[in-house]
Formats: structure tokens, C-alpha cells, sequence
């Protein structure tokens, strides 16, 4: 790894002008003041407080204080030469209850959030759904209920309304597969559902949500530059073998084509896939006209590749991933393999879709032990993560890949969902019992080369 000025002045040119460059966060895992100035609770609010369901027991109640610490954290962001800025909105800051009466202070706070940025001269690019669904709203059915389509365009209507003037860049949800897979299906996340009947549905009602979303975004922002984001990992066989060659499909499938298929017009990937056929019980008449739309880009998130075998005792899929941890490769504290072409590989298979107009990295970043010694924090680990990784995403700009932007994950150590604050993906470390704030080696490496 060089990381000499000269080189990384090279490597920053490369992209060219128009790159945009930025950093991402998100409400739920940052800002804290949970219940503060008439917030109501969200699925995670209500996750976090059961026993067991997070490392360490711990709860996103004060988090990094985002909610009250803003200005200083956007001061760092300038500080760090970051051009953009994306952070996601709190539904439960801006409707309570999930639905009906406004929270006037939800709406100043982000109002304050917003102007904050463009006062020091940083875009806001903000998402509108990073999985903190109103808990009353789960208590409804919440993302099974199709009635959440409904629900969630509410939301979007607010914030259009409230924000469209200055905000010029929109992501409608962070990482459906995730979401629904985790919440939906596996439970490890919120709100903790089990099994087919809650996944199905709530993947059907998700690209529906998205998709009305988006359209309700363009009619009320129609300048605005509008995508939404997927997590995607790259998926390669255990071995040659016709079985886990297919088992791979199959995961692949369900990890990375589950979600943009549908919204580019081509259907979920039921072929591959045979399970999803059941999803045609949960569709209505009209239901292939309301799940694509031309999104002006598409927001692609990738921290590591899967090797994936065939597994006889998987049920539905007939796949199992082989841990990163017994393969013998450099581990992340996420136990995820460091494998920089992973996003070189990703960036190609989406770039392949002939509807994707434009893609930019939403999300890439690395979790490793940080440790402070004499108020500051040494992470070459991270600093060479990404810097192979931008050199992935250049190869793949530079083979004619329309990708037009990288968003690191993420600007401060945060509560992790349900691996607490264990991980710390930040370029800025954060004392969470203090919250004081250090600025990494890999911060001021990303200052230095945004600045170069």
C-alpha cells in the first residue's frame, strides 16, 4: 500500500471532476434522544429494549448524540473536505404514529440538519427508509400489511413537501434484502419475524413501497436525482461442481437480484429461485405495472464476497455460505472477509443491467479493532481497505462502468444493529461514554485525499 501524496493525488485525479465523494450515516444508528421532542417508538426503539436481541446488551438510546451534536459532526465532515453527506430521516421523528398528525419539531430538526449542511457548503443526500418502521405500524403488520405502501408514500409526501426545495438528492430505502431477510425471515433484527409468510409478503410490499415512493418523489421533486440502495455481495462456488455452481445461483438470487430485477421491469428472479413463485399470492391485479420505475441511479453497497456450497438441509434455497473465518482469509471485525475485488465484481454485474442508468457506492467501509493511544487512533487496516477498494472501483470506471460516486460507511463509530458497538466502521472514533470525538488515520487519510 502507498499511501505517499503523490499517489494518492493520482489516484483521487482518476476519478475525474465529477466523481461525487462522500460519507454515510443513518437516524436510528446515530442519533439518539430516542424519545425526545415528541418521537414515538420505533421497531428497533422496541428490539433493543428485549433481552438478548443485541451484543452486550447494548441500546441505541444516546448513540453518538447526532440528534444534539450535529453541527459539530457536519463541522467534522467539512473538516474532512467530504463534499456530500447522506443520513436518513427518523419516520418516527416526522409522524409518531406511524400515520396522520405531523411532528412539527421532527420536521425543524432535519430542516436545522439540512441548512446546517448547505451553510458550510456540504450537499444532503438523504434516505428515506433506513429500517426504523413506527413500532405501532408493526403492530399492524407492519411490512406483511400492504397497507404499508400507503403508509410509507405518507411519509414520502412529508418530506418531499418539507425538504424537496433544498435537498436535490433522494434515496427511497437502504437495503431491502437486508431488512426483510433479517426482520422478516431470520428474526435477528427488527422486528424479529420468523419464516416464509412474514418474508414473502414483505419483500412484495417493499418494492411496491419503493417504487410509489419514487414516483411520488418525481412528481413533487422533479429535478430531483433520485435512487435507492441495495447491499450486494459478490457470490462465487465453493467449487466446480453442477451443485454448488447452482446453490451459488440460487444465492445469488436471493442476495443480489431479489430486488433490482423487479424495479427494472424484469420480474423477480423466480427461475433461479423457485421459492418466490409464492410470491404470486400476495400480488394484485396491476401489480407488474406498479413494481419498476427508471430510477436516475442505483445505490449499490458491498463489503465482501460469499463463497457459497451446496446445502441439502437449507431449506428453500439448498445453499450455505462457507464462513470467511474457516477459509483461512484477512477478517474484518464483522468476521467478513477483506476481498477488494468483491466491488469490482459488483459494480460490473449491476453496470450489466440495461435500466441501471447510473450506479454509485452508497456504502463501503471496514470495521476493526481501534484503539486510542495518546488521543489518537492508528487504523492502517482501514486506510489500505480503502484504498484497494477505490482502486477496485476505478478498474471498473475505467473499463467503461458508469459509476459515479463512492459514499464511505461511515463517518463515526455507531450502534451496529444488532452487533451493538462492538464493530467500529467510522473515520471518526467515538468514546461512547464521553462521546468525544478522534478523528482516525483513515479520516485524515480521506481528508488528505479528497483534498489532493
Amino acid at each position: 500500500m502507498d499511501t505517499s501524496t503523490q499517489n494518492i493525488k493520482l489516484l483521487r485525479q482518476s476519478f475525474g471532476d465529477d466523481f461525487a465523494w462522500g460519507v454515510s450515516t443513518a437516524a436510528f444508528q446515530t442519533e439518539g434522544s430516542c424519545s425526545d421532542d415528541g418521537k414515538g417508538e420505533s421497531i428497533w426503539d422496541n428490539f433493543t429494549a428485549k433481552k438478548g436481541k443485541i451484543l452486550n446488551g447494548d441500546h441505541a438510546q444516546t448513540a453518538c448524540d447526532f440528534y444534539n451534536t450535529y453541527q459539530q459532526d457536519i463541522d467534522l465532515i467539512k473538516q474532512l473536505n467530504i463534499p456530500n453527506f447522506r443520513f436518513s430521516v427518523a419516520w418516527t421523528r416526522i409522524l409518531p404514529n406511524g400515520t396522520g398528525e405531523i411532528n412539527q419539531q421532527g420536521i425543524d430538526h432535519y430542516n436545522r440538519v439540512i441548512d446546517y449542511c448547505l451553510q458550510v457548503g456540504i450537499e444532503p443526500w438523504i434516505t428515506l427508509y433506513h429500517w426504523d418502521l413506527p413500532q405501532v405500524l408493526e403492530d399492524k403488520g407492519g411490512w406483511t400489511n400492504r397497507d404499508v405502501v400507503d403508509w410509507f408514500t405518507e411519509l414520502v409526501t412529508i418530506c418531499a413537501n418539507a425538504f424537496g426545495d433544498r435537498v436535490k438528492n433522494w434515496m427511497v430505502m437502504n437495503e431491502p434484502a437486508v431488512f426483510t431477510g433479517a426482520g422478516y425471515f431470520l428474526g435477528i433484527h427488527a422486528p424479529g419475524r420468523t419464516g416464509l409468510g412474514s418474508f414473502l409478503p414483505a419483500i412484495h410490499h417493499a418494492v411496491l413501497s419503493i417504487v410509489a415512493g419514487a414516483k411520488i418523489l418525481r412528481e413533487l421533486c422533479p429535478l430531483a436525482n433520485i435512487g435507492t440502495t441495495f447491499s450486494c455481495s459478490h457470490i462465487e462456488p465453493y467449487s466446480t461442481h453442477p451443485r454448488n455452481i447452482n446453490a451459488a445461483k440460487r444465492a445469488d438470487a436471493l442476495i443480489n437480484r431479489l430486488f433490482i430485477e423487479p424495479i427494472l421491469g424484469l420480474g423477480y428472479p423466480m427461475d433461479d429461485l423457485p421459492v418466490l413463485k409464492k410470491l404470486h399470492k400476495y400480488f394484485y391485479p396491476g401489480d407488474e405495472d406498479r413494481l419498476s420505475f427508471d430510477f436516475d441511479f442505483i445505490g449499490i453497497q458491498n463489503y465482501t464476497r460469499e463463497i457459497v456450497k451446496y446445502s441439502f438441509f437449507t431449506p428453500y434455497i439448498g445453499a450455505k455460505l462457507v464462513k470467511a473465518e474457516n477459509r483461512g482469509v484477512q477478517l474484518t471485525d464483522m468476521r467478513w472477509e477483506v476481498y477488494p475485488p468483491a466491488i469490482y465484481e459488483v459494480i460490473k454485474k449491476f453496470d450489466a443491467y440495461k435500466g441501471v442508468k447510473k450506479l454509485i457506492i452508497t456504502e463501503n467501509g471496514a470495521a476493526f479493532p481501534d484503539t486510542v493511544k495518546d488521543n489518537e487512533v492508528h487504523d492502517p487496516k482501514r486506510i489500505e481497505y480503502l484504498q484497494t477498494h477505490l482502486q477496485q472501483v476505478l478498474k471498473a470506471k475505467n473499463e467503461g462502468c458508469n459509476v459515479d460516486g463512492y459514499f464511505i460507511w461511515t463517518l463515526t463509530d455507531n450502534f451496529e444493529w444488532a452487533e451493538g458497538y462492538h464493530p467500529r466502521f467510522g473515520l471518526i472514533y467515538i468514546d461512547f461514554t464521553t462521546q468525544q470525538r478522534i478523528v482516525k488515520g483513515s479520516g485524515k487519510w480521506y481528508a488528505d485525499f479528497l483534498g489532493a
